[in-house]
């Protein structure tokens, strides 16, 4: 099966932002328009696109949610959108579904009552997003620990359609990405990983994808600053 790969939207004040190892004071921001950027990475060939509401992540106000809705229609027919921040109930959930969200990610929330993903799962796939410093996970837009541990989270969720696993001291760095570490996850997961933070380059990709039963690759910074190519890296995933 070929690994999808998952072009990123961070959307912070309905900008298009990246952040570097989820510090919120370390921003760079790449743009106004967030549905132009969306309809660049469907042009290029995606056929998923990742899109996390950093607001939402951090306060639970999901300001960016129009922005989100707007891009699942823009990409309605030619992309599927994935998404995250501040998913943290079912109506949360059935209002993204309701958007045009095809998979929510739920990473605090999960975190927090794992129960909450096997409710929402009835209505929309979940991936759940694990996302460590140096395997603890943190939670509330990774401003906390949460005391629960990578490798023993796994079995906590047999409902999830996907495990998002971000290592967060790599994310936004394109420092590469943790190889060993992942193909551990895929190991341990009962669904597809997909893995997030550090992919820097076409080798990254290459590398990433060589790891027997990776289900996804999510890349933002690295398109971004034009260290990437969507339609080379869909090509050689292909």
């Amino acid at each position: 099966m070929p690994v999808d790969l998952y072009p990123a939207i961070d959307l912070l004040g309905g900008r298009v932002v990246r952040l570097r190892t989820g510090d919120y004071d370390d921003q760079t921001v790449y743009g106004d328009d967030p549905v132009a950027v969306a309809r660049q990475f469907v042009a290029a060939g995606a056929r998923w696109i990742h899109v996390v509401d950093l607001d939402a992540a951090k306060s639970g106000d999901p300001v960016n949610r129009p922005v989100v809705a707007t891009i699942a229609r823009a990409v309605h027919g030619s992309a599927k959108v994935q998404t995250g921040g501040g998913v943290r109930t079912l109506d949360d959930a059935l209002e993204l579904a309701e958007a045009g969200v095809a998979r929510v990610v739920m990473g605090s929330a999960a975190v927090s009552d794992p129960s909450l993903v096997a409710q929402v799962a009835q209505h929309i796939p979940v991936a759940v997003g694990l996302d460590h410093r140096e395997g603890e996970l943190a939670v509330h837009g990774w401003t906390e620990g949460s005391g629960r541990f990578l490798d023993d989270s796994y079995e906590l969720f047999p409902t999830a359609s996907a495990f998002v696993v971000t290592d967060i001291a790599r994310d936004g760095m394109l420092s590469g990405p943790d190889l060993v570490g992942l193909a551990r996850s895929v190991e341990l997961a009962p669904a597809p990983v997909i893995a997030s933070g550090g992919v820097a380059s076409l080798a990254d990709v290459v590398a990433l994808a060589q790891i027997p039963g990776l289900g996804g690759i999510i890349t933002g910074k690295a398109l971004y600053e034009g260290h990437l190519d969507i339609a080379e890296a869909l090509r050689a995933l292909a």
